[in-house]
């Protein structure tokens, strides 16, 4: 159940949809799939469509919007794998699940493990500064809160807000009226992080190097960020089995994809009679784990920026 009629949010769940067919025809299972696509506000009839189809699972709604409307105006519904997550931090009914796989909030999670960590490893050496150090939005900040510690602050660095998925439909449009000065702007910004970068330790949500080139990229030695293992050495990782002929040109819409085979592999054990009260997959987004509040917990590829090259961090180094 996707928006796949939405103009802001349409390419996004295409995205989706891509990778979770192509994981449908692999798993032999497409005749099973049925695809309900609706547009901007028009979640609940597409709901209803589901309930009439006879559904044992409903997978979906992509939007935090879409997803506070189901919650709030249809409190009889078939279980449902939601592709992301409520703002109030509320507990999810009995029958829904949340896979907010590429959620700012996972990122944050597991950059305060490493950086808690990290200290951990240097042993007596001075605590090093970790602050947020780039535009990142207001509720973003608010969120990340929970995850800050007396011990440690993660660093949480972006050149961009949140992705479209998970933004008001309004940003998401003015942010697509300004990408012919999107250049001139990452420029002023990779000058502004070359002062800084080398005085803290930076990490980073994973759009940091989207789309840069090596020379830009070399004005972030060092930063590191959280990236799915779907982009970030996937041969490795055994994943290139699975890679189409073509790709998307833009990295979002391949996390997106990347989203779409994991919905499709957590669906398979949610539409089960009995769905599981344990999960444990090493996905294309990463490593997903279901915790007891019935959402997703993903651990990334930790990477870092060397010589004007993003590549795995290889120390030897608990994120746990």
């Amino acid at each position: 159940m996707l928006p796949l009629e939405s103009a802001a949010y349409g390419p996004a769940a295409e995205a989706v949809k891509a990778g979770f067919l192509a994981a449908a025809k692999r798993a032999g299972i497409s005749s099973r799939i049925r695809v309900i696509g609706h547009g901007d506000d028009a979640v609940l009839p597409a709901l209803a469509a589901a309930v009439d189809a006879g559904v044992a699972l409903v997978v979906g709604p992509l939007t935090r919007d879409d997803l506070k409307t189901v919650l709030a105006m249809a409190p009889s519904r078939p279980r449902m794998l939601a592709l992301n997550q409520t703002d109030d931090g509320l507990p999810l009914p009995d029958n829904v699940y949340a896979l907010a796989a590429l959620s700012v909030d996972n990122d944050a999670a597991q950059i305060a493990r490493v950086a808690r960590a990290g200290r951990r490893a240097f042993g007596g050496r001075r605590r090093e500064q970790r602050r947020a150090a780039a535009p990142v939005r207001r509720g973003v900040r608010r969120r990340m809160a929970k995850f800050r510690t007396s011990s440690c602050e993660a660093s949480i660095v972006s050149t961009r807000t949140r992705s479209g998925w998970d933004s008001s439909r309004r940003e998401l449009a003015a942010r697509a009226s300004r990408r012919g000065t999107a250049g001139d702007r990452r420029a002023r910004t990779s000058r502004w992080r070359s002062r800084l970068l080398p005085q803290v330790r930076v990490y980073a949500v994973s759009q940091i190097a989207d789309d840069l080139p090596p020379t830009m990229l070399r004005d972030l030695e060092g930063v590191r960020y959280v990236e799915i293992p779907w982009l970030a050495g996937a041969r490795q990782s055994g994943l290139g089995r699975r890679r189409r002929a073509t790709r998307y040109e833009s990295p979002l819409l391949e996390r997106l994809y990347a989203l779409g085979l994991d919905a499709l592999a957590l669906a398979q054990m949610f539409a089960e009679p009995a769905p599981p009260d344990r999960v444990e997959l090493d996905g294309a987004t990463g490593h997903l784990s279901l915790t007891p509040a019935r959402t997703f917990a993903r651990q990334g590829r930790l990477m870092v920026i060397r010589n004007g090259r993003a590549m795995p961090d290889r120390r030897p180094m608990s994120t746990g």
